[in-house]
């Protein structure tokens, strides 16, 4: 099995990495301080096609597969698990 990533993989797991880094994890103490869900980090992401990355496009997703999937979330989770965890769980 070849676990290296394809282009498209690679573009995906830079673009969630720097979306993480500056999104992310600036604000996780505040988040956690304030025992807060950001809300408006979710619409981000989902903006950004990677919430409902498995569901099909015709339906409103991102019609991605599950080597993507399992990227997003382990970058998301590689600066926040939380996060991370509440991405797979509502992808």
């Amino acid at each position: 099995m070849n676990f290296e990533y394809n282009e498209t993989q690679a573009m995906i797991a830079q673009s969630i990495r720097d979306f993480a880094e500056q999104n992310i994890r600036p604000n996780i103490m505040e988040w956690d301080e304030a025992q807060t869900f950001p809300v408006d980090l979710f619409k981000k992401l989902g903006e950004m096609g990677f919430m409902g990355v498995l569901v099909p496009e015709e339906l409103g997703g991102s019609g991605l597969g599950y080597h993507e999937y399992i990227t997003i979330v382990e970058e998301i989770s590689k600066v926040d698990p939380s996060i991370g965890l509440s991405v797979a769980a509502h992808n």
